[in-house]
């Protein structure tokens, strides 16, 4: 029967107590790494001889706070043992193993072990892909009515996001098909991932698949609701330059009056000494411009 080690920012003594065998000194730094945002490890399994090392990472969306964090789980496999070592993200709480543990069967292989947590982790990238495609969906609902500058700056930040897991999401997906593919084997003892464990990897493998093409998908539509904002933008920039050439219209021709009436003419002028001159030029503007104001309503420009 196999066991299943889970291990939460191990010391070093206690890493060594748990361990089933003598690990790689670069193996067991990297067990013994704190998680570290700025210098997250790049996902990957490979092949140690007499065990195989590990390391993997689940993307965790925090739609309240409009975040992702990363959570990262180090394993050691042998045919007999499987060793999880979850680090804590920096005032975040680290990957839970155990409801993946708990539906292990009594008959379960270490590798079998490990492809239910690969399978969980599958499971929280689709999960997390359909958390990314509602609020993105809510954004384009919202483009209307939320300020542009807002909007833009949330896009900005889910593209950002959408790479990043994209860059977490690709190695691990080519791990898990390096284990279909029997490419990653101990050269040593009995096998890890006999015929029936590589079988069930490609469950896992094809969750990988459907979300890595979910990203692809997000991206899409991070796109069309850039070009929905940009073009939102743009029409509202022509409404208010719509407005201000009508508003400029509507003060040319009283302008045009004004000056008219303004002209330094002592003879041949019709109203300058006519005794309702005054009255007949600003009748002139008030009805020229309720004329223009009439027109632009009609034609929805103001």
């Amino acid at each position: 029967m196999a066991e299943w080690v889970d291990l939460i920012d191990p010391t070093p003594d206690e890493l060594r107590e748990k361990l089933p065998r003598k690990v790689q000194e670069s193996a067991l730094e990297r067990l013994l790494a704190p998680a570290d945002p700025k210098d997250e490890p790049r996902p990957t399994l490979q092949t140690h001889g007499d065990y195989v090392f590990g390391i993997f990472l689940v993307a965790v969306a925090v739609p309240k706070e409009d975040r992702v964090f990363y959570q990262e789980v180090d394993v050691v496999i042998t045919h007999d043992v499987l060793v999880t070592v979850s680090k804590t993200p920096s005032g975040e709480h680290p990957y839970d193993p155990r409801p993946t543990r708990e539906s292990c069967r009594p008959d379960d292989s270490a590798g079998m072990m490990f492809y239910r947590l690969v399978d969980d982790i599958a499971e929280h990238y689709l999960d997390l892909v359909d958390e990314l495609d509602a609020e993105i969906d809510e954004l384009e609902d919202n483009v209307e009515t939320a300020p542009a500058a807002r909007t833009r700056v949330r896009l900005s930040e889910l593209r950002h996001d959408l790479l990043h897991i994209r860059h977490t999401l690709a190695p691990t997906r080519d791990a898990i098909r390096r284990v279909v593919d029997n490419v990653v084997e101990v050269t040593e003892g009995e096998e890890v991932f006999p015929h029936d464990v590589e079988v069930a990897f490609n469950s896992a493998y094809d969750k990988l698949l459907r979300a890595f093409d979910g990203l692809e998908l997000s991206r899409d539509l991070i796109a069309s609701v850039r070009d929905y904002l940009q073009s939102k933008v743009s029409n509202d920039q022509n409404e208010v330059t719509k407005k201000l050439t009508a508003l400029a219209s509507m003060l040319l021709v009283p302008t045009f009056i004004v000056g008219l009436y303004g002209q330094n003419f002592r003879h041949h002028f019709p109203e300058l000494d006519w005794q309702w001159g005054y009255a007949w030029s600003w009748a002139l503007i008030v009805v020229t411009t309720i004329a223009q104001l009439v027109f632009f309503k009609r034609r929805k420009w103001i």
